[in-house]
């Protein structure tokens, strides 16, 4: 078997290496947006004579082969005035190119965006990052994670939370990248907010199924993201307050035309604001802040340099001093991330992309409490530390090929949990048991165009993972097929399998704080899935719609979860006979099934943008020790999900934003029946006081009922006032206008008659909020 990979590996590159037949010229550049010189991703470039194009990647770059000839090329991207260039191509060529956005440009031109219908890759999504900025949003917190949930396929977590779930994943199946480097918790204040400032952002893609081989360690979705790389022609300053927090980015050249920098960041005022009003012996607060900055330096035309991070925290806090005692407790958790980067241009088919990453998760829990001479301390962590280094490649051969490969290497430090307590008698010392694994990928695909109506990408990927002398291996087949019916208009197919060598330890499934990150170990396995997609897809340009339908089907095994009534606060303390339990132990692996179809019916240019999304899905999963070994419902599943985004310019200086969403109810675990149980007086004896009896509760099966309907009505009006050096913004919005009562959770308690009734929390009514954003 493995004698095989590197035939496979040939194969693909066959056709490559076969000569050419005829003389070929290469044309090949970067594209720039003018204003800034900020190097544009996913530009289509196409050739309008022979109809045959490519696009830019991640990094502005581009490279298209073609026969001698008159070429009349198309330069197009989504919010900016498409550019045309006509020519004899009589030698290889280097084209540079600069797009102005349409608010700026004079002349018109019609704009044919890249279309749905020619790409080969199916279930992605790009997210402008202008629309992330009109949409209402909770608190007026402009929120990346919340957009992404309103997409077709993506299921939220609670009400209000950024927690997205992508056809039946877990929240830890989900890769979600900032300039290269892994974000392992995205969330602020539990989860209701994300880690991402939008004004930093440059572009923001979704791809729920048909995973590229370059993309691993997930099985459900990749969440890619890039930062602006900052202007380097001029100074902007771009700011704003809300409810909650203010915000403020910062960019400019360090030295003109060369080399730029960008520098946002973001703070919440709630413990501010709180603080006056707290009265009493005690105080409590939260904040979160973060902080993003990147430098970019382009050496010369084939050289350029990126260094960007991400730094961020979050805290709870909490004082009391009453008399003789006094204690404090704090919670806090916090990311950092900082990459790397150079791009080298090798020629006019060949350019690469080298990334140093290090990303760092932590988590810590403490508690201090003092009574005269005594005092106690608890300190809980625990934590995941990464250094990778990135090294991919985009080559353009010929016409019909566009090869991409590489490798990345991941060497992993887990800090599961420790656990601390000290006072008030002998205490606990439960030292960090560092696990310390690597992960590896090398992979290659070739996005083939075979005849002038098929293309596929096929691709592999080998993965590797490396922990406790234990090494895995596993080959991840790719394949994605696009077969065009008619002009705009054809029928797509795929299938994939996705290693995940890291678990998420979690009761609720609503990707806290305080869930572990541990890896598959000798005694714990990867996860593994494949999934299978097809559907339509169908362009209207003259409209500037887009519209997919798609069907899939996915199976996950080795997925992992709590035994009953284990629990994060167990793991790391001592059992009966005083060893530390292991977090290997209180946990149990499955399976689980999710299938469904999905509608997206998408708008991004013109005076009225969005999309209406309606997903229909199963979900269920199996544990050999929960449920009685039998199947049930995913607290996620959701049989039915619909989400309409409309944004209307009105007028230069008005505009008009409204969401509603639907999904049907949660399926949860309440108890179905209780009895009166007798227990044992302390003498031993069968009781016969009332005293000695409780009440029991019957939970029948897990997630065997379900929640009412969610559903809310957003929207906003934002006014705009633009002068020559000066923009600023105000904005009012209304979250869940019609005040819909949504249930948060429920519990059995009581009505006025002392009869047990089953009671819903709610957790937001209607919600006005103000926001001014200025820019200049």
């Amino acid at each position: 078997m493995k004698n095989k990979f590197p035939l496979f590996f040939l194969l693909l590159l066959i056709p490559c290496l076969l000569p050419a037949q005829k003389v070929r010229y290469s044309i090949s550049g970067t594209v720039f947006e003018k204003s800034s010189l900020e190097k544009l991703p996913g530009v289509t470039v196409v050739n309008l004579k022979t109809k045959s194009g490519t696009a830019t990647n991640n990094y502005g770059f581009y490279s298209l082969t073609l026969s001698p000839d008159s070429v009349k090329l198309q330069y197009s991207f989504v919010g900016y005035e498409p550019v045309v260039r006509e020519f004899v191509l009589t030698k290889d060529t280097v084209l540079d190119i600069e797009l102005l956005t349409k608010e700026l440009a004079t002349v018109t031109i019609i704009d044919e965006s890249e279309k749905v219908s020619e790409n080969t890759q199916m279930s992605q999504v790009s997210i402008p990052v202008a629309q992330i900025k009109e949409i209402p949003a909770l608190l007026g917190e402009k929120d990346v994670l919340k957009v992404v949930q309103l997409m077709p396929g993506v299921q939220k977590g609670q009400e209000g939370s950024s927690g997205f779930y992508v056809r039946g994943g877990g929240a830890d199946q989900n890769l979600i990248i900032l300039d290269d480097a892994v974000v392992y918790n995205a969330f602020h204040l539990f989860g209701f907010f994300s880690l991402f400032n939008g004004d930093a952002l440059k572009s923001v893609e979704l791809t729920k199924g048909g995973f590229p081989a370059r993309y691993g360690g997930r099985l459900s979705s990749v969440l890619e993201m890039q930062m602006r790389d900052g202007d380097k022609e001029k100074y902007r300053v771009e700011a704003g307050i809300g409810l909650i927090s203010s915000r403020a980015t910062v960019e400019g050249p360090i030295k003109k035309g060369k080399s730029s920098f960008l520098v946002s960041g973001r703070r919440t005022y709630i413990d501010l604001l709180m603080r006056p009003l707290m009265k009493g012996p005690t105080k409590a607060g939260y904040f979160f802040y973060d902080f993003t900055g990147k430098i970019n330096y382009q050496y010369n035309a084939k050289n350029s340099f990126y260094l960007s991070g991400y730094f961020g925290r979050d805290k709870f806090y909490s004082k009391l001093k009453e008399g003789l005692y006094q204690s404090e407790a704090s919670l806090g958790w916090g990311n950092a991330t900082g990459t790397l980067r150079w791009n080298h241009i090798w020629g006019d088919k060949l350019f690469s992309n080298t990334s140093l990453i290090v990303t760092d998760y932590n988590l810590k829990i403490k508690v201090d409490e003092f009574y005269q001479t005594d005092s106690f301390q608890l300190v809980y962590s625990s934590g995941i530390r990464d250094l990778s280094l990135k090294y991919d490649f985009d080559f353009s051969p010929l016409p019909e090929h566009f090869i991409r490969f590489g490798f990345v290497s991941t060497y992993h430090s887990f800090f599961p949990s420790a656990l601390v307590v000290s006072g008030f008698g002998d205490g606990v010392d439960v030292k960090a048991r560092k696990i310390e694994a690597w992960q590896s990928g090398l992979y290659v695909e070739d996005d083939w165009l075979i005849t002038p109506r098929l293309k596929a990408n096929i691709g592999f990927r080998l993965s590797y993972f490396a922990v406790q002398r234990k090494n895995y291996f596993r080959p991840e087949p790719r394949i994605a097929v696009r077969y065009r019916l008619r002009d705009n208009l054809s029928v797509k197919a795929c299938w994939t399998v996705m290693n995940q060598y890291l678990h998420l330890l979690s009761n609720t499934g609503v990707g806290l704080p305080t869930d572990l990150w541990v890896p598959a170990t000798k005694k714990v396995a990867p996860q593994q899935g494949w999934q299978a997609a097809a559907g339509v897809a169908k362009d209207f340009p003259e409209h500037n719609f887009a519209l997919t339908v798609e069907g899939y089907y996915k199976h996950s095994r080795d997925v992992l979860g709590y035994r009953e009534g284990a629990s994060f606060f167990l793991i790391g303390d001592l059992g009966s006979g005083g060893e530390p339990i292991n977090w290997e132990d209180e946990v149990t692996p499955g399976q689980s099934w999710s299938y469904g179809a999905e509608i997206l019916l998408q708008r991004k240019a013109g005076k009225l943008t969005g999309w209406v999304g309606y997903t229909l899905s199963w979900t269920q999963m199996q544990f050999d020790e929960i449920n009685f070994g039998e199947k049930y419902y995913a607290r996620y599943d959701r049989r039915h999900d619909i989400s309409i985004v409309a944004i209307y310019k009105a007028t230069e200086r008005i505009t008009l934003s409204a969401t509603w969403v639907y999904g049907t109810g949660n399926a949860i675990t309440l108890p179905q029946a209780e009895y009166l149980v007798s227990e044992h007086d302390p003498t031993g004896q069968q009781a016969s006081n009332f005293q000695f009896w409780d009440f029991r509760s019957d939970f029948g099966k897990k997630n065997d009922f379900r929640m009412a309907a969610y559903h809310r009505l957003d929207a906003g009006i934002q006014f705009h006032r633009k002068k020559k050096r000066f923009e600023q913004t105000f904005e009012f919005s209304v979250y869940n206008v019609y005040n819909r009562k949504n249930p948060f959770y429920y519990y059995v308690g009581y009505d006025n008659a002392g009869n047990r009734k089953l009671r819903q929390v709610s957790l937001f009514p209607i919600i006005p909020s103000v926001s001014w954003n200025w820019k200049f």
